[in-house]
């Protein structure tokens, strides 16, 4: 049983990811149903969660290896999406749309490193407060 518990913690982190993918999906849909919205915003808000958790789990004690295992491995492995990205990027090439291609691609890219940063920074910030 206890060589099945970090399977467990995994897939219970990666079931609420994949919720909260879901949702914001649901959420955003309304806004527009040419751009993927969505996805953009599961791979941003992912990537500052796991910058987070990356400095909190550096800098203090607050989270054991069981809760980044959840957090980290579970809930933004079930809340981000690399698979769905390059569908979606692949949708806009084969419909000749580059210029959503293209701003997809570096939004995406770009906003999730400046996000892993900002999730670095404020668990710091926080830290230190």
């Amino acid at each position: 049983m206890k060589m099945l518990f970090p399977f467990l913690v995994v897939g219970a982190g990666g079931f609420i990811g994949s919720m909260m993918r879901y949702a914001l999906a649901v959420l955003t849909q309304r806004s527009s149903v040419t751009f993927p919205h969505g996805t953009l915003w599961a791979n941003l808000l992912g990537c500052f969660i796991i910058g987070v958790v990356t400095a909190l789990a550096a800098r203090t004690s607050v989270l054991s290896p069981t809760l980044r295992l959840l957090l980290a491995t579970g809930l933004c492995g079930g809340f981000t999406t690399m698979s769905t990205f390059t569908y979606e990027m692949f949708k806009f090439v084969q419909a000749s749309e580059y210029l959503y291609a293209s701003f997809y691609f570096v939004t995406t890219l770009v906003g999730c490193a400046v996000m892993f940063c900002l999730g670095l920074l404020t668990a710091g910030f926080l830290v230190k407060v």
